[in-house]
């Protein structure tokens, strides 16, 4: 296979745009449109969320999932608030405290929990510790779906987690950058692991699915969507173009593609997980959307590394990541497990 197609397994990140947004964003490039988000690409982008999550929703473009989540939180959070999340969300780990810059210093509160899922108990602990006004104000509550273990949460654990936001007085946000993987993963409706679970901000991923670029932020209780626009626009987060940002989600989220390409990714790594397994590989988590974590000998890592795979080793000592994507093959993933099988051998 082409030495370029040896990144697939890095990052759903490493992939290309798919035909459809591709498609879509060509159409746009035609002649003269309003600027700022008034376009007509925006708009369609807007009616398309309302129809899947079958509410009335406000949906903002910005350009990344960095923005999403940072720009919600900070909608939702005073800088004397604070925001639960797992310990392994992105938000507290890969974001380089964003949320806190951009909400003027509102605190994240890393909670543990197995298989990348924050456990309520330790939720509830955290939450008896903070009851005056010596300690930051915990607002908010952030769930990342799917997580960054790639596993998913269900309906009935979303019940139970909004139950907790609810006897709290906390704002409930999803980070949904593998959103489309987890509606895939579990068969639902979008409805089903948002709104109907509590959920009252969503950052909806595109750039994991088949986009360039550009994520959503999804307000489903629309009065705190209020004034976000000049958020947005003081963010950075603005694009005078915005048809551009827009367009491709338009051929995304038309025909269901972005059920497709999760579906895709998640087949994908499903028989990636087989093979693996079937070669000796151990997973160190389950595998329940796009994700594989494998417990891996770092000298066979470096062997496959070394053929010219590219993955990342994502928790000591031994812990890899290896991600599928909407344009990983079938061809990619036996190419992948015939070399881990001479590697290991």
């Amino acid at each position: 296979m082409p030495t370029s197609d040896r990144h697939d397994f890095a990052s759903d990140n490493t992939s290309a745009i798919c035909p459809e947004a591709w498609a879509a964003l060509a159409e746009a490039n035609q002649g003269a449109e309003v600027s700022y988000g008034d376009d007509r690409c925006t708009e369609k982008v807007r009616a398309q969320v309302r129809e899947i999550f079958e509410t009335d929703c406000e949906t903002f473009i910005v350009f990344n999932g960095t923005a999403a989540n940072s720009l919600a939180l900070a909608q939702l959070c005073q800088p004397f608030h604070s925001v639960l999340c797992h310990e392994r969300a992105h938000i507290e780990t890969d974001e380089c405290g964003a949320p806190e810059f951009f909400s003027g210093g509102a605190k994240l509160l890393p909670v543990g929990g197995k298989n990348g899922k924050i456990d309520l108990a330790l939720a509830a602990a955290i939450l008896a510790q903070h009851r005056d006004v010596h300690s930051a104000k915990v607002r908010a509550l952030s769930l990342a779906q799917a997580t960054e273990m790639g596993t998913v949460y269900s309906p009935n654990e979303m019940e139970a987690v909004a139950a907790l936001a609810l006897e709290h007085a906390l704002f409930l946000h999803l980070d949904g950058a593998r959103f489309a993987n987890a509606v895939a993963s579990l068969g639902c409706a979008p409805r089903e692991i948002t709104w109907e679970r509590g959920v009252q901000v969503l950052s909806f991923g595109g750039t994991k699915n088949g986009l360039a670029a550009g994520e959503l932020v999804v307000f489903f209780d629309r009065a705190l969507a209020r004034e976000f626009d000049y958020r947005v626009k003081q963010g950075g987060q603005l694009a005078s173009k915005t048809r551009f940002l827009a367009a491709p989600w338009t051929g995304l989220l038309a025909n269901d593609v972005w059920l497709k390409n999760a579906r895709q990714a998640n087949e994908m790594a499903r028989l990636l997980e087989e093979k693996l397994c079937a070669a000796g590989g151990r997973l160190a988590f389950p595998r329940e959307a796009n994700a594989l974590f494998l417990h891996l000998p770092n000298d066979i890592a470096e062997k496959m590394q070394a053929r010219g795979w590219h993955f990342y080793k994502f928790l000591e000592p031994d812990v890899y990541r290896l991600m599928c994507s909407w344009s990983t093959t079938t061809a990619g993933v036996e190419a992948f497990a015939t070399d881990f099988q001479a590697a290991s051998a």
